[in-house]
């Protein structure tokens, strides 16, 4: 069982450096991207995508005293997003009601794709 855990260790603080290495590759590919003004690359025999997305941040406190009514809260528990949209969707609560409660925040994704 030692040498599992080893492993596990291991492996572990490789994934630490490989998400590392990543993370300034992905840096270096928008940074390239946005130098050449495109979301849109071929590089090679590949492809590179840049999608930007927004992202709803709530505020906890905000939420609770516009979601006061215990049911409620206690569907979300916490300013889960993914929870508050299905209760939007579901029009448990709506958008105008909650449209204090959150920020947004703009995510750029990248993708890769071999050709």
């Amino acid at each position: 069982m030692e040498k599992k855990v080893q492993q596990y260790y291991k492996l572990k603080q490789k994934q630490k450096e490989i998400e590392k290495e990543l993370a300034g590759l992905r840096e270096e590919i928008i940074a390239y991207c946005s130098s050449q003004d495109s979301s849109d690359a071929e590089l090679g025999s590949y492809k590179v995508k840049l999608v930007v997305q927004n992202r709803k941040e709530y505020d906890d406190a905000k939420l609770y005293e516009t979601l006061s009514d215990p049911e409620v809260w206690r569907l979300l528990s916490r300013a889960d997003p993914a929870k508050v949209a299905s209760l939007v969707k579901l029009n448990v609560i709506s958008d105008e009601r909650i449209h204090h409660t959150y920020t947004l925040k703009t995510v750029t994704l990248l993708q890769v794709d071999k050709k």
